[in-house]
Parts: structure tokens; C-alpha cells; sequence
């Protein structure tokens, strides 16, 4: 199994990196949203809409909101800073409360397991995650800050697990993720130093170790409130994986968890005048 896990990722990681070297920032951005419909594809089975009508009915809502918010921001000619900042900052607000749901889960459920609620949570979620991706892509160096932003997910993730299976004791929220521990989260931001430092190193344009710090750490710590939050949303419809399209990963919800809670932070901040 870990063998199919690598080398799927090993797959994942060449198409992705083909598709975002080679294509321009409006092509990526229509590009992408094949992986946003199949995650909301598996969005929608795991929290119970069943038929193929419903669920198509609730991918062209889905698209639907992204082609009106993608017409406000201004794309595919540009992106307003301005503009793109406000749903930014709603999209990390609202991961905010998500932290609180799980801190609170099982209690907190009463509030988000109903199922509209979880279908407009979903839609929301998907467009913020659209959004920061377009905001990254559409700056200076884009394609590289994007590159470095889905770096901070993936070691975060890689080091959690590496660190977890092997020194794992403590668990980090039993209720939700009985695999999560702390010391694989602290192995994740551990892995986060070994990309400041090559960034300190290689990035274009010289950068301190304070302003990676500020801007590392934090998306590192979001792409897991990601990983809890789907962790909840699965174990409160009793299910396992999202899909089963990549072999040893599961689904695209899977993979992309904590790249649609990091990215609206991370996108945040690079709006926030960052020296970048």
C-alpha cells in the first residue's frame, strides 16, 4: 500500500507540475476546475446526496457560483485585489469557526451535519479554494508562489505522517482523527524549516527567515484544521475515504483537505503586502 500511495503521489506531483510550468494563469485556473468538480462530486456522496441528478444539480450550482464570482474579481483579464482580499478573509474566517467545530465536535454537529447546511459549507469552501489559487496565480512569480504554497501542504502532511507513524504517542483530537498525533503535527512544522531554508536560499529575491516564519507557519497550521475538518465530516457520515479514484490515496477530497484550508490563508497573506 505504501508503495501505490508514492507512487501515485509521484504521478500526482509530475501532472501537476506539467500542467502549472506550461499553461498560463487563465488556462491553469479553467484547467483546475475538473479537480474542483470531482471534489465536489465526492463532497456531495459523503454527506448524502444520492443520484446522479442531484449531484449534477449540485455541481452546476457549484460552477455557477464560481463563474459569478469569477466575473466579480474581474477574470479572466485580471484579478481585484481588493475584492479578492474580502473573500479571502471570509474564507479564513470561516475556517476559524470550522476549528471551533472540531475543538467542539461531537457536540458542535448539531450545527453543521445537517445536510444543506453541509452542501452550502461545501460550495463555499470549493470557491474560496478556487479563488486563492487564481489571487496566487495572477502575482508576480506566480506559478512559483503557487508551487511553494502546495510545498507547505504537502510537507506538512508527509512529515505528520512520517513523524506520527513512527514516534506517534499523543493523540491530537481522538474524536475526529484517532490517527493524527502530536508529534507528527510537530514533525510537519518541523519539515516547514527545511523550506524556509532552501527559500531563503533560492527564491529570486532575498527574503528573512521572520518573513517565511510569518508566512509558512500559519498555512502550515491550516492545511491541518483541512485534514480534521473532512476527518469530522467523514466520521459523521460513517464514511472512510471520499472516493477511490487514487489508488492508495482515496479520493480527491483526500488529497486536497488541507490545500482548500491553507490556500485562502496563504493567499491572504501574499495580499497582504507581502514582500514577496
Amino acid at each position: 500500500m505504501l508503495k501505490l500511495r508514492i507512487v501515485t503521489a509521484v504521478l500526482m506531483a509530475i501532472v501537476f507540475l506539467a500542467m502549472l510550468l506550461s499553461m498560463s494563469p487563465m488556462v491553469f485556473s479553467i484547467a483546475i476546475l475538473f479537480v474542483v468538480a470531482l471534489g465536489a462530486w465526492e463532497w456531495a456522496d459523503v454527506i448524502g446526496i444520492s443520484g446522479t441528478g442531484p449531484r449534477l444539480g449540485y455541481l452546476f450550482v457549484l460552477l455557477c457560483t464560481i463563474f459569478s464570482v469569477g466575473v466579480w474579481l474581474g477574470f479572466p483579464d485580471g484579478v481585484a485585489s481588493g475584492r479578492a482580499q474580502s473573500i479571502l478573509l471570509i474564507a479564513v474566517t470561516l475556517w476559524a469557526v470550522i476549528f471551533l467545530w472540531i475543538q467542539g465536535y461531537p457536540s458542535s454537529a448539531i450545527l453543521w451535519s445537517p445536510r444543506p447546511v453541509q452542501a452550502v459549507i461545501g460550495i463555499l469552501l470549493i470557491t474560496f479554494t478556487w479563488v486563492a489559487i487564481v489571487s496566487i496565480l495572477y502575482k508576480d512569480h506566480g506559478q512559483l508562489l503557487l508551487l511553494v504554497g502546495i510545498l507547505i501542504v504537502v510537507l506538512a502532511d508527509v512529515g505528520g505522517f512520517i513523524v506520527g507513524k513512527i514516534a506517534g504517542r499523543h493523540k491530537m483530537a481522538p474524536m475526529v482523527s484517532p490517527g493524527k498525533t502530536w508529534e507528527g503535527f510537530a514533525g510537519g512544522l518541523v519539515f516547514q524549516l527545511v523550506l524556509i531554508g532552501c527559500l531563503m536560499q533560492f527564491w529570486p529575491e532575498p527574503l528573512s527567515i521572520l518573513t517565511l516564519s510569518v508566512l509558512v507557519f500559519p498555512v502550515a497550521l491550516f492545511s491541518v484544521i483541512g485534514d480534521l475538518f473532512e476527518s469530522m465530516i467523514k466520521r459523521c457520515s460513517g464514511v472512510k475515504d471520499s472516493g477511490a479514484i487514487l489508488p492508495g490515496h482515496g479520493g480527491v477530497l483526500d488529497r486536497i483537505d488541507g490545500i482548500m484550508a491553507a490556500l485562502p490563508m496563504y493567499a491572504l497573506l501574499l495580499n497582504s503586502n507581502y514582500s514577496f
